[in-house]
């Protein structure tokens, strides 16, 4: 049975669009639009079992609509889909009680992911911004949730556990019982869903991830580089402040 699927947006053309897209997947249905905060409320009550696609733009309180809408009325899930980029915003919104949230630039294939997810119960921030979302959530229980859309798999969470102990790659190769080469690939592609340049940043991503309601984030300048010789290759060490254990790039 198709999800029935609100649409919230002051644009007849990216209506038309999302339409398109989402029904044309075989999973959607839109049973009605609407072009405000307060028709998004309205809508929200008179279909309580929806999906709600919601742009933050729209005429009125658009994040104290979601407020209202996810407190109120809990079968109701809140897919935010707008051009307010950035981490502020999809913070605010995650944090008023929205499921996702999905910037406007993003592929259609991720705006059929996010829906998708958000349909099945599930979480889903845009890739671009993930970790800079769930580092700045506020939230303990919200921030556990987002986290959740990253989508790692058992051996990354694995590899994510070792890593906030400082293990190198051929340490965790021991602890897993697997080739070192294998834990640089799995490296290279958590690299790639934390949006770290360096093991390093990969490595606070990880800690970001992991952190309790009473855990300090580690603030930026308690990180420090080890440059290299002039005229030397970049062989570079990276470390952390002592409190933490150290941690190295190797070469």
């Amino acid at each position: 049975m198709p999800v029935p699927l609100l649409i919230v947006d002051n644009h007849p053309a990216t209506v038309e669009g999302l339409r398109h897209v989402l029904t044309s997947l075989g999973g959607f249905i839109v049973v009605a639009t609407g072009r405000t905060s307060q028709d998004a409320i309205r809508l929200a009550s008179e279909y309580p079992s929806a999906v709600m696609m919601m742009d933050l733009s729209v005429p009125g309180d658009t994040l104290g609509a979601v407020r209202e809408i996810s407190s109120k009325l809990s079968g109701i899930r809140v897919l935010v889909f707008t051009a307010s980029g950035g981490v502020e915003h999809a913070v605010k919104a995650l944090e008023a009680g929205a499921r996702g949230y999905i910037s406007k630039s993003s592929m259609m294939d991720e705006v059929a992911a996010g829906a998708k997810a958000v349909a099945s119960g599930e979480t889903y921030v845009s890739q671009d911004f993930g970790v800079g979302v769930i580092t700045a959530l506020r939230n303990a229980s919200v921030r556990k949730i987002a986290a959740q859309a990253l989508k790692l798999s058992a051996r990354e969470d694995q590899i994510v556990a070792l890593l906030v102990q400082g293990k190198t790659n051929k340490e965790i190769a021991s602890h897993l019982r697997i080739a070192e080469r294998t834990v640089k690939g799995y490296m290279t592609e958590l690299m790639h869903k934390l949006k770290a340049r360096n093991r390093v940043e990969a490595v606070i991503a990880a800690q970001n991830l992991t952190w309790s309601a009473d855990t300090t984030l580690l603030p930026p300048h308690l990180v420090s580089r080890a440059s290299p010789s002039k005229g030397q290759p970049d062989t570079t060490h990276y470390a952390v402040h002592p409190m933490l254990p150290a941690m190295r790039r190797l070469s």
